[in-house]
């Protein structure tokens, strides 16, 4: 199992806090191997088994626990008197009431307690209603990049990254050692799964083939400005009807699975948000391909899409930045600050350079600014612009 090194850092960060751990996330992204890793990290670090209860609510053999009363009489029978127990209930949607049982554990004083839930019962927003705040989201990604090319040390990183593009960034692909008719049929699986369970169940979808058609349309603009009109309006002249409000409806659905991204924009001189007109990423590539076919292949908005990602997964708040006419491909805020980001395939060229800084470069501010390129050149500042291989900035080498 690859370690995911960023995850566990936040859980031990939140270990003995008097909050409520709820990891979110993709359908096969790793949630309850996360977990797996976690309780092997309490038990490096003293704690002992006794102290850990791991219950899986989708387990048969977890059947008589799909009842709150019954679930946490289980859970109090076994606490360690005088000690800290560590309690991972995996798929808690699986018992009705579930928040009862949570909050009974959560109040004791030697309980931390740490839930995963599936997204077509439990919508992100649900969590804060149901768990009245007292709680932490750690939201987990499929692999990023750092983490995948981990997998193959042997190997360089130009070809680690096309395969990581080509295959999947799910964990489980991995073990499918590049198997392309395995790899398509999993990832066949996780679609449908989303598609029906998450979506599907979630909405009380019937056309379904009119869901599949959004989401095949989503695939194939990721990193493409629009809006829902646009959205309606396109598949109509395609022969498909979509109502307005029909499209805005799957794009939650789709969203809620985490299998769909929505930025919005930013105007960067009036520092405000825009109400017109999004991009939208896909959680994982090889889920694109699934889609579309390979021969649909974008390198440059694929790119983008993965660069998005990441600036996730490393905490940042991102939208697309407007300056003037100008696009800035993403602005990204932590607590640290703002930083600017263009991504590019290759700047080979000085005309695809110039075009590439030219929205930065009229930015006036003295945030960081970069831009990454595919391009394997020594790191080069453009009057303050960082310019990187994108390869060596998700390898988090700077």
């Amino acid at each position: 199992m690859l370690r995911r090194a960023e995850y566990l850092k936040r859980l031990l960060g939140f270990k003995d806090k008097q909050l409520i751990k709820i990891v979110t996330g993709v359908r096969r992204c790793g949630k309850s191997t996360l977990f797996e890793l976690y309780q092997a990290e309490l038990l490096k670090s003293g704690v002992r088994p006794e102290q850990i209860q791991s219950l899986n609510l989708e387990d048969m053999d977890n059947e008589a626990l799909k009842n709150y009363r019954v679930l946490y009489a289980h859970v109090k029978k076994r606490l360690v008197p005088g000690r800290m127990n560590y309690i991972f209930l995996d798929e808690i949607q699986n018992v009705p009431d579930f928040e009862k049982a949570a909050d009974g554990l959560f109040i004791k004083k030697n309980v931390d307690l740490y839930l995963t839930g599936s997204n077509s019962k439990i919508q992100s927003g649900e969590w804060a209603t149901l768990l009245s705040g007292r709680y932490v989201e750690i939201h987990l990604f499929p692999l990023s990049f750092k983490e995948y090319a981990a997998a193959f040390t042997a190997e360089s990183r130009a070809d680690n990254f096309q395969r990581y593009l080509a295959d999947s960034s799910f964990p489980y692909t991995l073990q499918l050692c590049g198997d392309q008719k395995q790899i398509r049929d999993y990832l066949g699986g996780i679609y449908n799964t989303i598609v029906l369970k998450d979506v599907v169940e979630n909405k009380k979808i019937r056309n379904i083939s009119r869901l599949e058609s959004v989401i095949k349309f989503m695939a194939d603009n990721i990193g493409n400005l629009t809006s829902i009109k646009k959205i309606s309006d396109t598949m109509a002249s395609d022969g498909l009807k979509v109502l307005p409000l029909t499209v805005e409806s799957y794009l939650d659905a789709l969203r809620d699975s985490y299998i769909l991204y929505r930025a919005g924009r930013y105007d960067v001189k009036g520092r405000k948000l825009l109400q017109t007109l999004d991009k939208y990423y896909l959680v994982d590539m090889g889920l694109r391909h699934y889609l579309l076919g390979r021969q649909r292949s974008d390198s440059g908005r694929e790119l983008e899409n993965i660069v998005y990602l990441e600036l996730l997964r490393r905490g940042y708040r991102v939208y697309i930045g407007k300056v003037g006419d100008k696009e800035v491909d993403f602005v990204a805020e932590s607590l640290r600050g703002v930083e600017y980001y263009q991504v590019a395939d290759t700047v080979r060229g000085e005309t695809a350079l110039r075009r590439e800084l030219s929205a930065l470069a009229v930015i006036r501010d003295h945030n960081p600014k970069f831009l990454l390129t595919r391009d394997f050149d020594p790191p080069v500042s453009h009057n303050g612009i960082k310019q990187l291989n994108v390869l060596d900035w998700l390898g988090e080498k700077y």
